[in-house]
Parts: structure tokens; C-alpha cells; sequence
């Protein structure tokens, strides 16, 4: 080999090492997931399925806790594959949210709306209810949600994430913070949701 063909093959090697270091850096983590958004100390983060009944019961209590606490909530979609409508509504939700504004959050509004009426819905007349609810809001419903893909990758990666969180039923509720003792506590039983967020502020003073 060369010295020129050398020094080619060593410049490729390092800038192989360098994008494989970057690749790695913007990869997400189990800790980079379960952990409050920039500026916040605390958050709650839920892994939900708009077809799970258990879901549409911890919703309230998570929005109360959000409400009470003042402090956000991070929603990502899992919808089961068992669930005949639950993937769609969540292309719904993700549509609603490209809608939104910082004074009119419609998405959180269809997720409410959603669990509200859950138990009535179904594969065949989640359209009408989608429609119904853009009507109310002045928003336009198109045929095709989700023409380029977009919502199905954010979906997508929701789901990446839950992966790499290890997530295997909805809701899963953690509470994260910034302590770095103990910067994730899943909440198995939303009874005490509001228990081990007391907990969490009492270790981060």
C-alpha cells in the first residue's frame, strides 16, 4: 500500500470513528427517556394505548397531578397490537397535536376526548368520532391523516422508546426527576401517583 493510499485509509478510519461517536451521542437511553424536559426538575412520563381501559382510568388522575403539581407530562404512544383501533387513534392524536398551539392544546383534548368515550368506540366508527371532535374545535379532519409518514414515525419512535424502556403493558407511569440518586420511580398503582410525587420533591430539596 502507498503512503498516499495509507494516509487515505487512516482518514477514513478516523472519520468512521468519529460519525460512529456522534451516532452513539444521539442515541436515546433508558435515562434520557425517563427524565423531566429542559428547565423542569420533575415530570411524569406515560407510555399509554387509547384502546386500554386501564388507561382511560390512570388519565384523569395523571391530568390532576399535572394540574396540582404544576409540572408536565410526557405522553408517549404504545399502542398493543392486540388493540383493533388503538395504532389509528394515536395517528389521530399525533394529527391533533400538529394542530396545536400553546393556548390550545388539541391534542391533549382528543386523548381526553377519546378516553371519554372509549368504551363506545371501534374500529369501524373511530372516524366518525375523530370528525365529530374536529368540528367542535373548527379544525379540518383530512381523508389522509398521515400522506408523507410523519405521524407514523413519531409513533414509531414512541415505540423505540418504550423498547429501550423495557415497557410491556399501558399505562406505564414513571415519575422522573433530576435527582441523580434516583432520577425514575415507576408508579405501578396510580393510588399513589400523588404519594410518590410528594416523595420525589421531598428528595430534590
Amino acid at each position: 500500500m502507498s503512503k498516499f493510499s495509507r494516509l487515505h485509509y487512516f482518514l477514513f478510519m478516523c472519520l468512521l470513528a468519529l460519525t460512529s461517536t456522534f451516532a452513539v451521542f444521539g442515541q436515546d437511553t433508558k435515562a434520557s427517556i425517563l427524565r423531566p424536559p429542559a428547565g423542569n426538575k420533575i415530570a411524569v412520563v406515560v407510555f399509554e394505548d387509547l384502546e386500554c381501559p386501564q388507561c382511560s382510568r390512570t388519565q384523569p388522575v395523571v391530568d390532576e397531578a399535572k394540574k396540582e403539581y404544576k409540572i408536565p407530562v410526557i405522553i408517549y404512544d404504545f399502542p398493543l397490537p392486540q388493540h383493533q383501533w388503538s395504532y389509528e387513534g394515536a395517528l389521530m392524536a399525533h394529527y391533533f397535536r400538529s394542530k396545536s398551539t400553546k393556548t390550545n392544546n388539541l391534542e391533549a383534548a382528543f386523548r381526553d376526548y377519546i378516553y371519554q368515550n372509549q368504551p363506545a368506540i371501534t374500529a369501524q366508527n373511530l372516524r366518525g368520532y375523530a370528525e365529530k371532535f374536529a368540528q367542535q374545535h373548527k379544525v379540518t379532519l383530512p381523508f389522509a391523516i398521515d400522506p408523507t409518514g410523519k405521524f407514523a414515525a413519531e409513533i414509531k419512535a414512541d415505540k423505540d422508546k418504550a423498547a429501550l424502556v423495557a415497557v410491556n403493558h399501558t399505562p406505564t407511569v414513571y415519575v422522573v426527576t433530576t435527582n441523580p440518586a434516583q432520577p425514575y420511580t415507576e408508579v405501578t398503582d396510580t393510588g399513589t401517583l400523588f404519594q410518590t410525587i410528594d416523595g420525589a420533591m421531598e428528595k430534590l430539596k
